[in-house]
């Protein structure tokens, strides 16, 4: 396997959502373009723009949290959006900041510090919770609702295990949309580049009367197939499109200062290739392509198809109760619908037939499979009370409750048969949880401010797994095999700053993070160590964080620029990982004994004139797997491991390796060049680079599946005229071309897959 997020065949229509939204914005743009004038810059000229953030459920300037915090907000969300990307432009675009895939658009991965997981399973936990508008992301799959008018997008590293409701030791990406307000404007932009790489995206902000607002906001993307199947025999001939359609329509209701209702409605619709899985692409004993690789072509006999349909609806409430107090309700529903369906041995035939009856290179055994979620519910309900007693104090605290039911269904395919359905396997989990949360800050002085807090979770799983057909030469039929996990944590955190003078501050923090235990089936293939008992449904255990760290942040040359630089160092006990492949080509959860992690970040914004503005990112992320008893089984297609050998035949230790998909060193810079012209137009140049160091794709160490640096640029010329309101630009993404492999598939063969290619584009804006 692995399921690349697997789809049945769907006839696209655009989300009713988006066609809503998208009508509103035609037939009511007019009016506002006639009405309105854009909204002037309130920036001081030549200095930043200061930049709040929730990081800790309140609202409060960046440079005053006392943890390490980015937020990514304007033009640089734009120019990211830009050639048709999906969550995934995000790595690397902040400190200690990765996300990947193995399911393409639909399943992203993320990771903090090194912390993330890469179960590819769909009920998979990660330990960087995804906020969207307040409300958890739990599901993998809702991690990729696409990026449109948002307000900011903050990463917070580090545990935020007392404020934030779900799976949060490594960090929280939190993205914020724009909100309603009571003035009209919007915009509509749109771009076409290469592969017919095209998006359309607008928001309209439109006051209803009285005390009521509502926005509409929508985007669509579109990528024609740009890579062909040259098996002529293959199902799908034509590969890599998508077509992704997001929307969302959000109503205000704030009669008052002391009261305002925020409804929010959003969907998603998407449809195209599922992962492309490339047999035999890595040359052996290196992490070098073969020679004469060619992105445009592969050559598969399996069926390759994706959809998903997502949608969501969420409620927050404020009360202003008085004596400096409010109340805050969010209420949050999510559900989704995705299957995905691919070719995972990457070739055609297998070498048993003889030779001509297989390629490229050796395909030992047929593997084509699906994973679908035709079910799939989750509610979330948070109270949060906060007040300012005066003198110093201020507290929250507050309740919160989840609960989430799924339904899975896996597929196995004869692909040497005409592709007939050959397995079907099925898993139920329906997981439960509450909270307690509280917090303090008390300020001692001017200079000195401590913060505290403290959450008890609760956590309950129950699953049944499903074995309905096994697939040939598999293990005989299990049938039904419960498991259930029931866990409490109590998680805190404590954090002092001082500050230097007005513009500097130094911070120290000290917290703890905690994820639920996770069950994972895995029961179309044979058992890892040949006991079904034990191996066709893995349990790991509850994972907790111990993290330390100290900082600076500073606002420098009479804010013309902003510092922030960070060092820490953090413990994982019982750390949840996924071994995957092997000659079994098994999947299961296993606890690493502890994990050790440390490095520094930094973070530079700066005006270096009134027309020029750079930022500059680094990171540096040390980890370490501190298990010497640890031993899992190791690729099974002939790989160079350089991992000593296990104590049974098969198997390594990995001891001492670093962490999957953790790169040691991250960079990222962007410079902006504006020169203004006399009739009130600007001439712009943006560029945009990210940098990440070599990566490991699994837990064992190989040659073939250590991933080369990656370093992709952006480029965009441009011209903004009447003031702002309209913008024409030329891009490019990935514009040097770097392709390499950026994961693997380990059991059958040296398959990998690989980072999007170069896309060249035009693009205008237009606001109103």
């Amino acid at each position: 396997m692995h399921p690349a997020l697997h789809a049945a065949p769907l006839t696209l229509r655009p989300h009713p959502l988006a066609a809503a939204a998208a009508l509103a914005l035609v037939t009511l743009a007019p009016a506002a373009w006639a009405q309105q004038q854009p909204a002037a810059d309130a920036n001081e000229a030549g200095k930043l723009q200061t930049i709040t953030v929730t990081a800790e459920r309140r609202t409060e300037n960046i440079l005053n949290v006392p943890q390490s915090v980015s937020a990514i907000r304007g033009e640089e969300l734009e120019v990211l959006n830009s050639g048709g990307l999906d969550v995934r432009q995000l790595a690397a675009r902040t400190p200690s900041l990765n996300i990947e895939s193995s399911y393409g658009r639909a399943f992203p991965r993320f990771y903090i510090r090194g912390l993330g997981n890469t179960d590819f399973d769909l009920n998979a936990s990660q330990p960087v919770s995804l906020v969207f508008d307040d409300v958890v992301q739990e599901n993998p799959v809702l991690k990729g609702f696409p990026l449109f008018d948002l307000a900011q997008v903050e990463v917070l590293r580090g545990p935020q295990g007392t404020l934030f409701g779900r799976n949060s030791p490594a960090g929280v990406v939190k993205f914020e949309s724009v909100k309603p307000s009571q003035k009209q404007d919007g915009f509509v932009s749109a771009s076409y580049g290469t592969y017919g790489t095209s998006s359309l995206a607008g928001a309209f902000n439109l006051p209803l009367g009285g005390d009521w607002a509502a926005r509409f906001s929508a985007q669509i993307q579109h990528r024609d197939d740009w890579v062909e199947n040259t098996y002529d025999a293959g199902p799908t001939q034509k590969l890599e499109g998508y077509d992704d359609s997001a929307a969302r329509i959000q109503v205000l209701y704030a009669p008052h200062a002391d009261f305002s209702a925020l409804a929010n409605i959003h969907g998603r619709e998407m449809k195209g290739s599922a992962r492309l899985f490339r047999a035999n692409i890595i040359k052996p004993g290196t992490n070098d392509l073969v020679d004469g690789f060619d992105p445009e072509k592969i050559s598969t006999d399996g069926k390759n198809e994706q959809r998903l349909s997502s949608q969501g609806a969420n409620l927050r409430l404020r009360w202003g109760l008085g004596s400096g107090m409010t109340l805050h309700s969010i209420t949050g529903y999510e559900t989704l619908d995705a299957y995905s369906r691919g070719d995972i041995d990457g070739g055609y035939g297998a070498s048993f037939l003889g030779a001509g009856n297989y390629g490229p290179g050796e395909i030992p055994f047929a593997a084509e499979s699906a994973d679908g979620m035709p079910e799939h519910r989750q509610l979330s309900q948070e109270f949060r009370l906060e007040g300012d007693a005066g003198n110093g104090l201020k507290w929250l605290g507050g309740l919160y409750y989840f609960k989430e039911h799924l339904f899975i269904e896996s597929f196995n395919y004869d692909s040497l048969g005409g592709g007939v359905q050959n397995g079907y396997a099925t898993q139920k989990q329906d997981n439960t949880a509450w909270a307690a949360f509280g917090s303090l800050n008390y300020r001692f002085s001017d200079a000195f401010e401590v913060r505290g807090g403290l959450r008890y979770t609760r956590d309950t799983k129950d699953f049944l797994a499903d074995r309905i057909t096994p697939p040939p030469f598999s293990a005989p039929f299990v049938g039904q095999i419960p498991a259930e996990t029931r866990a409490s944590n109590t998680s805190w955190d404590l954090s002092g700053s001082y500050s230097i003078d007005k513009d500097t501050k130094v911070y120290a923090r000290v917290a703890t993070g905690f994820r639920a235990p996770s069950i994972q089936g895995r029961l179309l293939f044979p058992p890892a160590a040949g006991n079904p008992a034990t191996d066709y449904v893995t349990v790991a255990q509850p994972e907790k964080v111990l993290s330390y760290e100290a900082g600076v942040k500073a606002e420098l040359f009479d804010r013309r620029a902003r510092l922030s630089a960070s060092v820490f160092r953090y413990t994982v006990k019982d750390q949840q990982v996924t071994a995957v492949g092997g000659t079994a080509n098994f999947n299961r959860l296993v606890n690493v004994e502890r994990t050790i992690g440390q490095g520094v970040e930094l973070d530079l914004r700066a005006m270096v004139t009134d027309n020029l503005m750079v930022t500059l990112g680094a990171s540096y992320n040390d980890t370490k797997i501190d298990d010497p008893n640890l031993a899992i089984a190791p690729c099974g297609n002939g790989c160079t491991v350089t991992d000593p050998a296990g104590p049974t035949a098969g198997t390594v230790l990995i001891d001492g390796n670093p962490l999957p998909q953790a790169p040691k060193t991250v960079l990222n810079f962007t410079a902006r060049y504006g020169l203004p012209t006399a009739s009130g137009g600007e001439w712009f140049v943006f560029t945009d680079w990210a940098y990440r160091s070599q990566i490991n794709f699994f837990l064992y160490e190989a040659k073939e599946y250590t991933g080369k640096p990656l370093l992709e640029g952006g480029l965009r010329l441009g011209y903004s005229w009447d003031n702002g309101k309209y913008e024409a630009a030329i891009y490019g993404r990935n514009i040097t071309n770097q392709v390499v492999a950026v994961g693997g598939i380990d059991f059958n063969n040296l398959t990998g897959f690989i980072n999007d290619p170069r896309t060249f584009g035009a693009s205008f804006r237009m606001n109103f």
